[in-house]
């Protein structure tokens, strides 16, 4: 692995690092995963969304089409293949702001219909509550089948709006404190922009969960999910295929290894499918517009899968 030394302010990325899909700039071996299972397969419904965040890492905004919403006709059919092929247990959907595609409901329906366990990623705001009674017949017909994991940057409404911007904490809190006064399954995505160690971070939305009455245990990792800070300007090692060792990594943890993302870039005909949520836009990464085809291993390729998955051990499935 050759970046900046453990401890100390990264510098900006090397742009020489990352090109060469099977050798980092120090001419060592790339790491790269091969899929094992397909275990989570993620829908984006478009990058469209109500909020322009800050350090958005799939730069979602009100005017941000790049990926195109999906339909539930395109969604069935990829649900027809991977019901033939694979042995799936999970298919989340996210954005862009998941509940501003006008099939989304319909998109749920279908997924859950076929027994999936189905994760949603929203920012529980307006797109979503303007959906509540067609959330609400889902979860009396699926109950805990469906999943809403809630991005909340920080537990402090400050520190959230710096993120997400002015006015985006109460409309937040009100969409999460009404999932859990409805019993839906919930959870809440957090992040380490902060600096504060974990420990202060659990602590801290405990007492904001505690307060509100949101039934969310801080401490459980699969309930609030902390998620490193992505930076691709920044210099971060490459992963080589010695790292796996070196670092006590296993390659089949990386989300890769178990994940795959279809997505509609704008102007294309078919979809595309692509290693995981991280990466909706890198044309190096595009796998074909089938699962079948999307069956071949990964490249660590990008900072993202350096900073992200092998350094900050995340994950963007529930399970």
């Amino acid at each position: 692995m050759n970046g900046a030394i453990p401890g100390t302010v990264p510098a900006a990325l090397d742009k020489a690092k990352f090109h060469d899909p099977h050798r980092t700039l120090d001419g060592e071996p790339r790491a790269v995963v091969t899929l094992s299972n397909l275990e989570t397969l993620w829908f984006n419904t478009g990058t469209l969304c109500n909020l322009t965040c800050t350090n958005c890492y799939i730069e979602s905004s009100p005017s941000n089409d790049r990926l195109a919403y999906l339909s539930v006709a395109e969604v069935g059919a990829v649900l027809d293949e991977l019901q033939t092929d694979w042995q799936a247990h999970e298919i989340g959907f996210t954005g862009g702001e998941p509940f501003m595609n006008p099939d989304i409901l319909a998109m749920l329906d279908n997924a859950l219909a076929r027994g999936y366990r189905v994760l949603v990623l929203t920012n529980a705001m307006r797109p979503m509550m303007k959906l509540a009674d067609g959330l609400l017949a889902l979860q009396d017909k699926y109950g805990d089948q469906l999943c809403l994991r809630v991005s909340m940057d920080h537990y402090a409404p400050n520190v959230h709006e710096l993120e997400r911007g002015a006015h985006s904490w109460p409309p937040m809190l009100k969409g999460l404190t009404w999932l859990g006064k409805n019993g839906f399954a919930i959870n809440v995505a957090g992040r380490t922009l902060s600096g504060e160690d974990e420990a202060g971070l659990r602590q801290g939305y405990a007492r904001l969960f505690a307060a509100h009455g949101i039934p969310i245990d801080a401490a459980d990792p699969g309930e609030l999910v902390l998620f490193p800070e992505m930076d691709d300007a920044l210099d971060v090692p490459e992963i080589t295929s010695a790292c796996w060792a070196l670092l006590n990594v296993s390659p089949d943890a990386m989300m890769c290894a178990t994940s795959r993302m279809v997505v509609k870039h704008k102007g294309d005909a078919q979809l595309t499918v692509m290693p995981c949520t991280l990466l909706p836009y890198d044309a190096r990464f595009k796998m074909g517009s089938t699962l079948a085809a999307a069956n071949g291993a990964v490249a660590l390729n990008h900072p993202h899968c350096a900073r992200f998955c092998v350094l900050g051990g995340g994950s963007c499935s529930a399970g």
